[in-house]
């Protein structure tokens, strides 16, 4: 039976992670064009920075989590051979389904995270136009919180599932408790 203790583990840690990607997605920074005192030139002044420090935050609990997970099934790949089952197939579509969902989580929390970090220093000096005030796009953390939220599914399930085969794991021989070659009555 998959391990109580583990999942809620991993439950809170998925659920710190998704609320900082959500956080992250409201604080994104904005900018706006303000001009010098002497009226030379206009520059981006950006408010606070608090969304790269969220995003950074679930980029690292969602690691953790998944971290937890492999250790306890091993990867999948190191440890006794598990039975051929309706519950491996599973794990094993789970487990492909499970990093998938966790590397695009990942890559959207960091690039998002990286971007919202950016800050231009161009500045307009005699120009009408005013300076390209980059920010992050809206939906980018937004993103990552939803590929947090399918990840912690798709963890449960994948974790049950290896559970669930390795208690029926391959037992060469018959797998009972004797060793020797069963022999019924010849008559």
């Amino acid at each position: 039976m998959a391990s109580k203790l583990l999942l809620i583990a991993v439950f809170v840690l998925d659920l710190i992670a998704f609320g900082l990607a959500v956080a992250a997605e409201q604080r994104r920074s904005t900018a706006k064009t303000v001009q010098d005192n002497e009226i030379q030139y206009n520059y981006c002044v950006y408010n606070s920075d608090i969304a790269t420090g969220y995003g950074v935050g679930a980029f690292l609990f969602l690691m953790a989590s998944q971290a937890l997970i492999m250790v306890a099934s091993r990867c999948f790949c190191c440890g006794k051979a598990l039975n051929p089952s309706g519950s491996r197939a599973w794990a094993v579509i789970l487990f492909i389904v499970c990093w998938l969902f966790f590397l695009i989580a990942e890559i959207c929390l960091l690039a998002g995270s990286v971007r919202n970090a950016y800050h231009t220093k161009y500045r307009t000096i005699f120009s009408e136009q005013p300076p390209s005030c980059e920010t992050l796009r809206k939906g980018v953390f937004g993103a990552g919180a939803a590929f947090i939220f399918l990840t912690a599914i798709v963890n449960k399930f994948y974790y049950i599932s290896y559970s669930n085969a390795r208690e029926n794991s391959f037992r060469p021989y018959g797998g009972g408790g004797e060793a020797g070659v069963g022999m019924g009555a010849y008559k």
